[in-house]
């Protein structure tokens, strides 16, 4: 594995710690905004670290949507509507001002996303 992929995977995975520190700390709606700002840096790591993934490879993906489903084509993930749920939860939090909206993101990242980023992230490291 390149320098390259080795950094990024580093750099998500200190994100991703951090994402479940922020879970686990939750007592009110600011530290559950702060939890959804960690979650959107990480989701940004999260495809970018797979387009690197992908590049070393000779694979190139652009987007994030293309890099998930790339993922998916080659098996890194096993359940693509997560990942685009979670891609589309990461789009929405830039316009974010609806209490209950934010909420159920919190939830996601909660019950599901973070789940899904640390099994992505097992898979590339024994790649």
């Amino acid at each position: 594995m390149k320098k390259e992929v080795e950094y990024s995977i580093k750099k998500l995975e200190t994100a991703t710690q951090r994402l479940e520190e922020g879970i686990n700390s939750v007592k009110d709606d600011l530290d559950k905004d702060g939890v959804i700002q960690r979650f959107e840096f990480t989701f940004e790591l999260l495809w970018k670290t797979i387009k690197i993934y992908f590049e070393e490879k000779g694979i190139l993906c652009k987007s994030p949507k293309d890099c998930l489903q790339q993922a998916f084509k080659y098996g890194l993930i096993t359940n693509e509507l997560v990942y685009l749920n979670m891609l589309n939860d990461r789009n929405k939090t830039s316009h974010l001002y609806d209490q209950s909206a934010s909420e159920e993101i919190y939830m996601n990242i909660k019950s599901e996303y973070l789940e899904a980023i640390n099994s992505l992230l097992a898979k590339i490291k024994t790649d």
